[in-house]
């Protein structure tokens, strides 16, 4: 409409907050933000590709836009993505006269708390200044606190913020602390906050502790309320701490408990707990049962480290037919899943068919690492493969960029020795980068013994002397190898150096098992 005269033009209406931030692009800020948030919340591939999610975001104004006061995207890149971006940088894309709000400062001391915890603990401080702390803002600092006197004083600045009366609070201070400290802070929990969670957290620090009677006094109490009720965690934990405890015997006997109790049914992680006890133990009974209630549980499937898990256990227990089987049949394999059965066929000495599953496994186009060498090593060892074992061992380096380990060349000696090849072996011990260990002038020293290699054998036993000045079985050995070559005076001058240095020779000893008989009444 025309204006009257003398008065003022009326101003055109205001446009929509969501035209005022188009980019020239077309994209609106908001429909951007939107896309970057769904990328991140359902898309794995994008979560991996953080800086190239950043990169559009600036293109498309999203950290300055008025309307994302609250950076939801930002905070979700530091949560989401893997890794994540630096999170100090971020805070230079957002406006300076308005500060970062709380979620964005959260989500930030998370990401830094895994990886520079020093910063997280600043970047708090900071916070503090800018708003009222939650306690999102503290919970990421508990799982990162190694120092005591630390975690104290966060522990006194929660109490002096009220944050101790919240449950997940509690449930994260009983973690950091060693057992003395968490006992009594379960024990001042009232028993309503005595959840399962704390009972397993509890439980996990005796382990830590080697306190097993009580974890296991824990683990029966729990039956007691309905508020700490089992779960498969608190198996998976009794399991765990056990075999961690080397109490193999009584980790498999909860398992066993387990299943009959069926109070729940083993997961992928009670399985990866137990398969490896079966394994130290050859008890190849249980380990089938697992295998099979993988089978039908459709775990060994879906997670390939449990069959990675059954077809270890196999191998430890002699059934390398079996482990192949497995292998056979799996849908994914991962790098693990063909070393476990390379290293596998190794320990049963079955070392062409070791060989040839790793051109199998070149073939498939699958990298080999640092294992998978000493896996093949070892076959090549048991097979007589010479010149192929110099041939991997020369293309660790060359081919796959892996520096050789001391392991890598303790399995080089082993298999030049079993060949009769001592001066080779003995000239690679010289080459070495590292100092030689024990265990390969041990293996030199057998191969010398096999091959009737005296002079070398005796440079092995003066480098285990030294090495081990203790063991009274090399210098037995090294007076031994002097008196089998009639050097009587050397053989007496290592009796007199045992003398001196104070080594008693370990007698010999002898032992049977006795068996018990149960008698019954005729």
């Amino acid at each position: 409409m025309p204006c009257a005269a003398g008065e003022p033009p009326t101003p055109p209406p205001p446009q929509p907050l969501s035209a005022a931030v188009t980019t020239p692009n077309g994209w609106h800020t908001r429909t951007a933000e939107r896309r970057l948030l769904h990328l991140l919340h359902h898309s794995p591939p994008a979560r991996r590709r953080p800086l190239e999610l950043l990169a559009f975001a600036v293109r498309h104004c999203v950290p300055s836009s008025p309307s994302s006061p609250h950076h939801h995207f930002l905070a979700a890149l530091l949560l989401l993505s893997s890794p994540p971006p630096p999170a100090l940088p971020l805070f230079r894309l957002i406006p300076t006269h308005t500060p970062p709000p709380l979620t964005l400062l959260n989500a930030a001391i998370k990401s830094l708390s895994t990886s520079s915890p020093p910063l997280a603990f600043r970047l708090l401080s900071s916070l503090r200044r800018l708003h009222t702390p939650d306690s999102l803002s503290f919970l990421p600092l508990l799982g990162s606190i190694s120092s005591l006197s630390l975690l104290s004083a966060l522990h006194a600045l929660l109490l002096h913020l009220g944050f101790v009366s919240h449950h997940a609070i509690t449930l994260a201070l009983l973690r950091p602390y060693p057992l003395p400290y968490t006992r009594l802070l379960f024990e001042e929990m009232p028993q309503r906050n005595k959840c399962t969670v704390a009972y397993n957290t509890l439980i996990s620090a005796c382990f830590r502790a080697g306190d097993i009677g009580a974890a296991h006094h824990l683990f029966d109490e729990m039956l007691r309320y309905k508020r700490s009720r089992r779960s498969v965690v608190s198996w998976n934990v009794m399991i765990a701490g056990c075999a961690w405890c080397k109490q193999d015997e009584i980790a498999v006997s909860y398992f066993e408990r387990m299943v009959r109790e069926g109070e729940v049914p083993p997961d992928d992680g009670t399985l990866a707990a137990v398969l490896p006890v079966c394994g130290r133990l050859g008890n190849v009974g249980v380990g089938r049962w697992a295998h099979e209630h993988a089978r039908k549980s459709g775990l060994l499937d879906r997670k390939v480290h449990v069959a990675n898990a059954v077809m270890d256990m196999y191998c430890k227990c002699g059934d390398v037919h079996s482990a192949r089987e497995v292998f056979k049949r799996m849908r994914q394999r991962s790098v693990v899943s063909w070393n476990t059965l390379i290293s596998g066929f190794s320990l049963n000495g079955h070392g062409i068919e070791g060989i040839e599953l790793y051109r199998e496994m070149r073939t498939h186009g699958e990298k080999p690492n640092a294992v998978t060498f000493l896996g093949v090593l070892g076959c090549c060892a048991h097979a007589g493969a010479v010149d192929f074992g110099r041939d991997v061992f020369r293309s660790m380096q060359l081919d796959h960029g892996i520096e050789p380990v001391i392991e890598h060349y303790g399995c080089m000696v082993d298999l030049l020795g079993r060949a009769g090849l001592l001066e080779e072996a003995y000239a690679l011990i010289q080459g070495m980068p590292m100092r030689p260990n024990a265990v390969i002038w041990g293996a030199l020293l057998s191969a010398c013994q096999a091959h009737s290699g005296i002079s070398i054998a005796e440079v092995a036993l003066k480098e285990l002397i030294n090495l081990e000045p203790w063991n009274s079985g090399n210098y037995v050995l090294l007076a031994n190898l002097y008196a089998e070559t009639g050097r009587w005076e050397e053989a007496g001058d290592v009796r007199r150096l045992m003398r001196r240095m104070n080594v008693q020779k370990a007698p010999g000893q002898s032992s049977i098992e006795e068996t018990e008989f149960q008698f019954t009444n005729a």
